[in-house]
This record gives C-alpha cells, sequence and structure tokens, in this order.
C-alpha cells in the first residue's frame, strides 16, 4: 500500500515537473517567434527603406535627364526660331528687292515706250520734210533710191546673182540625186523583196487579229525575240515577215507558222515556240554544213567548223548565196587542179572554206578572209589550205598554185551572168550599218532595222537609262547614221524601253 502511494505521489510529481518543463519550452518557442517576427518586421521596414531610397535616386535621376533633354530642346528651338527669323527677314529683304526691281523695270519700260513714240514721230516729221524738199511720192522716192544702188552696185549684185545661181544649181542637183536614188530604190523593191520576205499563209483574216494580240503585245513579242518585222496588211489570207537576215525571217516565218496551227498565240506561247524553232534552225544549219562537205567530198571536219560552214546558207553575197558559191567554187578549184595536176583535196578544201569568215562576220571586227584565216587556224586546217584561201582576193601575196586557182574559181563563180545582184548586196551593207552604229551605244542591247532600212527599233536597258535620256538617245544615233550613211529618204529611230518583272507563286 505504502509502495502505491509513493507510485502515485511519484508520477504526481512527474506530471507537475513535465507540465512546468513544457510550459517553459512553450514560453521560449513564443518568445523566439515573436523576436524572429520583430526581426522580420524589422528586416521588411529596413528593406523599404531602401527601396523607398532607391526610387527616389532614380526618380532625382530622370529628373535631372529630363530637365537636361528639356534644355537641350529648348536650345534647338531657340536656334530655329533665330534660324527662322532670319530667314523672314531675308524674304522680306527680296521681296523689297524685287518690289524695288519691278518698279523700276516699269519705269525703264515706259521710259522705252516714250522713246519709242517721239522716234515715231521724228521719222514721220522727217518723211514729211523730204516730200516737201524732193515733191516726190514714198513710191517714186523708193523708185528712184533702188536705182541708184543698182547702178552703185551693179558689179557685187551680178556676183552675188551668180553664186545664187550656182547655188540653185547644186541644190536642184542633189534633190535630183535623192529623186533618182529613191525611184531607183522603189523601182527594185520586187527584186529586193524576194530576198528580204517571206509570206505565211493563214486559213482566215480571223487571225490577224490574234496574231497582233491585245493593244499589239503579241506581234510585239515576236518582232523583239526574232528582230523580223511582222507587216499584217490587207492582204487575204497571208501575213508577210520582212528581214534583211536571212536566220531571222526564216525564225520568225517558222514561228508563225507553228502558232498559227497550234492555235495558241500568246507571249509565253511565242516565246517557247521561237525557242523550238531556233534549236531546229540550228539544227538545219548543221546539215547544211554537212551536206555540202560530203557534197564536195572532203569528210572528217570538226563539228564545229561544218556548223559555221551551215550558216553561209543563210548569207548572200551580192545577191548570190554564199553556200552555193563555195561549193561551186570547190567543184571548180578541183576540176581546174586535176588539169593541171596540183592537190585537188587543197583545192577543194581551200575553195569551200575561201568564204568561212562571213559566218561570223557580222559579229567579228575584220575583214572575211582575216576572220576566215583565224577561225581555220583555230581548228587545225593544214597550213597550204590556208595559204590557198587567204589570196582570193588578192589580200595576200599568192604563195601556191592552188591559191592562184581558188582566186580564178571564186572569179569565175562570181562573173558569170546572174550570179550577183549588187542592189541587194548594198541594200544589205546599209541595213547592217544602220543596226551597227545603232548598237555601237552602251545603254543598246539589241537593234533591228526594219522598212527596207527606213526605221530601226532599238530596244535599251531600263536600268541603265531612264525615258528622258532615251530621247537623248534617239537624237545622238539618229546624228550618228547622219554623219556615216548615206541613205534616201529618211529614217525612223524608235526606243523602246520595257520593264519585265517576273515571280512565281508556289
Amino acid at each position: 500500500m505504502t509502495s502505491f502511494i509513493i507510485f502515485i505521489v511519484a508520477l504526481g510529481a512527474g506530471g507537475a515537473g513535465g507540465y512546468f518543463v513544457q510550459e517553459v519550452l512553450v514560453r521560449r518557442k513564443k518568445e523566439g517567434a515573436v523576436q524572429k517576427a520583430e526581426q522580420i518586421v524589422n528586416d521588411a521596414r529596413s528593406e523599404a527603406k531602401d527601396i523607398v531610397l532607391s526610387a527616389k535616386d532614380k526618380a532625382v535621376k530622370a529628373l535631372s535627364e529630363i530637365k537636361k533633354e528639356e534644355q537641350i530642346r529648348r536650345k534647338q528651338l531657340d536656334k530655329m526660331e533665330e534660324r527662322l527669323e532670319r530667314m523672314e527677314e531675308g524674304i522680306e529683304r527680296k521681296e523689297t528687292e524685287l518690289k524695288r526691281e519691278k518698279d523700276s523695270i516699269s519705269h525703264r519700260v515706259n521710259q522705252i515706250e516714250k522713246i519709242k513714240e517721239e522716234v515715231k514721230e521724228l521719222r514721220r516729221e522727217e518723211l514729211e520734210k523730204l516730200r516737201q524738199i524732193t515733191k516726190l511720192s514714198p513710191q517714186k522716192a523708193k523708185e528712184l533710191l533702188l536705182k541708184s544702188v543698182e547702178k552703185e552696185y551693179e558689179e557685187d549684185i551680178k556676183e552675188q546673182l551668180k553664186n545664187l545661181e550656182k547655188w540653185k544649181k547644186d541644190s536642184l542637183e542633189e534633190k535630183a540625186r535623192d529623186i533618182m536614188t529613191s525611184a531607183i530604190q522603189r523601182y527594185a523593191a520586187g527584186h529586193v523583196v524576194d530576198h528580204t520576205t517571206s509570206t505565211v499563209s493563214i486559213a482566215s483574216d480571223d487571225l490577224k487579229g490574234r496574231i497582233i494580240g491585245r493593244e499589239g503585245r503579241n506581234i510585239n513579242t515576236i518582232e523583239r525575240l526574232t528582230g523580223a518585222e511582222i507587216i499584217v496588211d490587207d492582204t487575204p489570207q497571208a501575213i508577210v515577215v520582212s528581214a534583211f537576215d536571212p536566220i531571222r525571217r526564216e525564225i520568225a516565218k517558222q514561228a508563225l507558222e507553228r502558232l498559227v496551227e497550234d492555235g495558241r498565240i500568246h507571249p509565253a506561247r511565242i516565246e517557247e515556240t521561237i525557242k523550238e524553232v531556233k534549236q531546229q534552225i540550228n539544227k538545219k544549219i548543221t546539215e547544211a554544213g554537212e551536206a555540202a562537205m560530203f557534197e564536195v567530198g572532203i569528210p572528217g571536219l570538226d563539228p564545229r567548223l561544218v556548223k559555221l560552214l551551215g550558216r553561209l546558207r543563210y548569207r548572200t553575197s551580192y545577191g548570190q548565196n554564199i553556200l552555193l558559191h563555195s561549193i561551186e567554187v570547190a567543184h571548180l578549184s578541183g576540176a581546174l587542179a586535176a588539169e593541171l595536176g596540183l592537190d585537188i583535196a587543197v583545192a577543194k578544201k581551200a575553195g569551200l572554206l575561201h568564204d568561212i569568215g562571213k559566218a561570223i562576220d557580222r559579229e567579228v571586227q575584220g575583214t572575211h578572209v582575216e576572220i576566215g584565216i583565224n577561225i581555220l587556224k583555230k581548228f587545225g586546217i593544214a597550213e597550204p589550205v590556208i595559204n590557198a584561201m587567204k589570196s582570193h582576193h588578192g589580200d595576200y601575196p599568192f604563195v601556191s598554185p592552188e591559191a592562184t586557182l581558188i582566186a580564178s574559181a571564186d572569179a569565175i563563180s562570181a562573173a558569170r551572168p546572174g550570179a550577183r545582184r549588187d542592189s541587194v548586196e548594198n541594200y544589205i551593207k546599209r541595213i547592217e550599218e544602220i543596226e551597227e552604229i545603232s548598237k555601237s551605244f552602251p545603254e543598246v542591247e539589241k537593234a533591228y532595222a526594219i522598212q527596207a532600212g527606213r526605221e530601226v527599233r532599238v530596244f535599251v536597258s531600263p536600268d541603265k537609262i531612264s525615258d528622258l535620256e532615251s530621247v537623248k538617245l534617239a537624237r545622238s544615233i539618229a546624228d550618228k547614221i547622219e554623219e556615216n550613211l548615206k541613205y534616201p529618204g529618211e529614217i525612223k529611230i524608235v526606243i523602246i524601253r520595257e520593264t519585265r518583272v517576273t515571280e512565281f507563286a508556289r
């Protein structure tokens, strides 16, 4: 029993002690939390003070910068105001000066008018006094004066009349020459047309409108891409293609025939068709060169040289086809070489290639003989062949018997009746010169002579020249043509400046 009581007492004492200890711990935690809270509050207050101070500093700095900027702008405004005031003062001074000058000019005009009136009055008085003194009418006095002058300057007047008569005679002779030249050219038009135009047949005249296109865009595209002139006139079921260059004319003709047959006629299709025709023409040129090579019997030439030979199919000299002329010279040279016991192969090859320079003489500077020599050397043609062909115009000495044969055969082929017509060659030469002069200006991209040389269409680069400068360029081309060429009538220069923009929608 006693033990139980002691246990109870001890338990109570332990509980009381635990409670006391717990109370102490709770009190200490509470005090620590209070202290921590106070510390947090103090830290927050300190941080808030720092933030406020920083904000105040920033505000002060911003205000200072704003004041500085305001001062700068005020200074700028002050300067602008001063400048405007000076300008206003200058304008006022100019207005004052102009007004003063205007008043001065008005005063001078009035004085001049008064002087004119005084002069007129004095002249009337003088004439009246003269009439009273001489008792002659104005007409009679004029006749007497003219007779007196004629008698005094009789020799001078005769000399002047003689000079006028000579000038009139020279002027009339020059005009007569122009008229005769123009008449001769018109008279030869039928012959020239055979060499410079082709006709494209169409099923219906309704196709002419489609070929021309809206605002002429189709026909302009064809002429720009081919360099030929498309003539759509009243000729029933026919369109005329005109160009002095047979290759251009053939490309335009075949392209038109394909477009008419296909029925789709618009700029994109036109460009595609002309590209295809050009490829086909290049193929025909190669075939013509190969046919000429095998006809003469000299195979084995470089394919590029064969292509140049084929281009001669579309060249003429004094109206004579140069490829046919070259084949004829080759056959004649071979026959002469066989008769004289000379090298037939050299003679034939030199005869066939003697005018090869004419294939590119419109693109390269120099005579066709010099160009031909350079071409043959480039393609490794034997020296005896080059020596034989280079003397056919007497530009180089005859260094071999074959050279004499080539010159003789060339003269025989050219001199036979009906082989050549001078008017066509002169006409083509003039057309070429017109185009070359037009292309000599750096702004020009292309130039095509049309209308039998009476018009040249010049295509310029839009990024190199403006519309206003195009007017000056047209005058410059006209002046250069007048200075360097002789021609009947007049030549119309048309400058075409076109900007094309392409974009793709994907």
